[in-house]
């Protein structure tokens, strides 16, 4: 999925440009409750399931007994199927270490705000993974999109079922109104595809939209900083003009892509560090205030200084990321 860029959370009426969202270890280091103190079968859904249960799986989505909300999210199908798939790539391939998911809340609304890179976003399908696999209440994550992810076939429908919605204020401002866990990337694809001589240097959050839903709603805001992403595919230049040609935001040139074709679409198999900090509250404000540009610029530069400086002291934390 690729995430919001310009302005993560912007209002409906403006005009919708692009924008972009596996080794095992105990519990205890990545950062959630000690090995064995949670129900792994609530945390993991159908992953020890008998080859029965699976059958049944099946037959259910054959007779179609099964629901999705009105955003198209299929939370049955996700925890069967689509996290499996992002699971393998998350304990067998990636070797993440998880810090401060104390601080993402049990239940309520909230606004998890993290910085975007790696090309391709593997990074918003890592966090998905990790909150719903390792935070003790199991959290689903419903990440914004951009308009690029809903136009494109296929892809749209598994977004839609997986829980991701478009990048619009009035879709988050419902979720959060729900008490649902809303993520969103607002350096958009001005971060996912930086070159790689700019890792780890935060680009421009937006303008803010995300701040105005967070105030309006009165959510508290999550800053998450990941470090292991902008590594997977180092992107030494951008091919602009058959970006152009295919309507992308950009056409990377990696070590290994296009020069290897297909195999070289092949993510580099780097450390990860995912880290939640404090949540900023916003309920300091008046929910009028979401149209304060003094107030919203405030806050948005409080939880970008909070995500770089995050991001710099995990960087040298971390050491090689191979």
């Amino acid at each position: 999925m690729t995430m919001p860029g310009d302005d993560a959370v912007r209002p409906v009426e403006e005009e919708r440009g692009l924008a972009p969202v596996l080794p095992l270890v105990p519990r205890d280091r990545r950062g959630g409750s000690p090995a064995g103190s949670e129900d792994a079968g609530t945390r993991r859904d159908a992953r020890s399931g008998s080859f029965a249960g699976f059958l049944e799986f099946c037959e259910r989505r054959l007779d179609g007994d099964y629901q999705v909300d009105d955003f198209g999210y299929d939370d049955e199908l996700t925890g069967n199927v689509l996290i499996p798939l992002m699971r393998l790539w998350y304990e067998y391939w990636f070797r993440i270490e998880l810090r401060g998911l104390s601080n993402v809340p049990d239940t309520g609304r909230a606004l998890l705000v993290s910085n975007h890179s790696g090309v391709l976003p593997f990074d918003a399908l890592m966090l998905q993974v990790a909150l719903r696999d390792h935070h003790r209440a199991a959290r689903r994550l419903r990440t914004l999109a951009a308009d690029l992810v809903f136009e494109t076939p296929v892809l749209s429908h598994l977004a839609r079922k997986a829980g991701y919605t478009l990048a619009a204020s009035e879709d988050a401002e419902r979720l959060l109104g729900r008490g649902e866990l809303v993520g969103v990337f607002p350096e958009g694809y001005k971060g996912l595809g930086k070159p790689f001589s700019e890792r780890y240097r935060l680009q421009r959050f937006g303008r803010g939209g995300y701040v105005s839903t967070a105030v309006r709603t009165r959510s508290p805001i999550i800053p998450c900083a990941i470090v292991g992403a902008e590594e997977i595919y180092p992107k030494i230049a951008d091919l602009k003009a058959l970006a152009r040609l295919l309507k992308l935001p950009y056409f990377p040139v990696t070590p290994g892509f296009p020069l290897f074709g297909p195999v070289g679409l092949l993510p580099l198999p780097t450390r990860w560090i995912i880290e939640f900090g404090a949540p900023v509250g916003t309920d300091r404000h008046e929910p009028e205030a979401a149209d304060d540009p003094g107030v919203v610029f405030e806050v948005g530069d409080e939880v970008r200084e909070i995500v770089q400086r995050t991001l710099d002291r995990l960087v040298v934390e971390r050491g090689d990321p191979f």
